[in-house]
């Protein structure tokens, strides 16, 4: 019964994985295929971003050159895939619980008979198998882009896919358990929350004060400026990530076990 509940969460979900995957690694791929038209220029373009104060540390520009295809992608292709996959992360997670409610299904998911914990166990493993799909799909396009390109696969590209999973994970798992609070669409709070931890992690690299907290937020050990440029592993943020990540499961279990659901 949990593989029928697993199954039925993929095919609803099959529509936005397959849209956000390929728009994000099509993005990513276009723009990887774009440093050939522009790599004449890199060299100028390079050295002046590089000299752009904060806005270079905040990109990484002034730690990687994006004269070449290693810095280009750390900075450019990125930050696109940061911000692309931190917001399917939220979106999927927001509602895989609450649209039960919103959408009055709940009567008919809820009639099976398997307890609540193993309902949300399935949309659990639900939220996981996309984040992984989501990630192969993505690294798939940037390796045809490489290849394309005749470059070799930078070390740390692989290690910056991974990290992105795990960051994934996180936002994932605190909008998973915001999910089980209420029966409503929170679409807009999960984009909101991707966008503020985006933000924060930007300004954290600008704001000298912010730089000693910049681990709070779940995009500093997945920043692919720091990861190309082989800086130290953030033990403290991936430590605090896996706390988050186990604390809004647990609570999305204990809290959806415990209330009444709305008709």
């Amino acid at each position: 019964m949990m593989k029928a509940v697993l199954k039925r969460e993929l095919i609803i979900n099959i529509k936005n994985l397959l849209i956000w995957s390929i728009c994000v690694g099509a993005l990513g791929l276009v723009c990887i295929l774009l440093y050939q038209s522009m790599k004449g220029d890199m060299k100028e373009m390079a050295d002046a971003f590089s000299n752009m104060g904060a806005f270079s540390d905040a990109f990484g520009m002034s730690t990687l050159s994006i004269a070449t295809l290693k810095g280009y992608f750390a900075t450019e292709v990125g930050t696109v895939h940061g911000l692309g996959s931190g917001m399917f992360a939220a979106i999927i997670a927001i509602n895989i619980i609450s649209k039960e409610e919103d959408g009055h299904t709940g009567e008919f998911i809820f009639s099976f008979p398997m307890s609540r914990s193993r309902v949300l166990a399935a949309k659990a493993l639900c939220v996981a198998v996309m984040l992984v799909v989501f990630t192969v799909v993505c690294t798939v396009f940037y390796i045809i882009g490489f290849k394309a390109l005749g470059e070799d696969i930078p070390e740390e590209f692989f290690v910056f896919m991974g990290r992105q999973l795990v960051m994934n994970a996180e936002i994932s798992g605190i909008c998973f358990g915001l999910s089980s609070l209420a029966g409503k669409n929170r679409m807009g709070l999960g984009l909101g929350m991707a966008l503020i931890f985006y933000s924060y992690d930007v300004m954290g690299r600008v704001i000298p004060d912010l730089k000693d907290y910049l681990f709070v937020g779940p995009y500093s050990y997945a920043n692919a400026s720091e990861i190309f440029t082989d800086a130290d592993t953030p033990v403290k943020g991936l430590i605090l990530a896996a706390a988050i990540f186990i604390c809004g499961i647990v609570f999305a279990f204990w809290n959806f076990n415990r209330r009444d659901l709305a008709s």
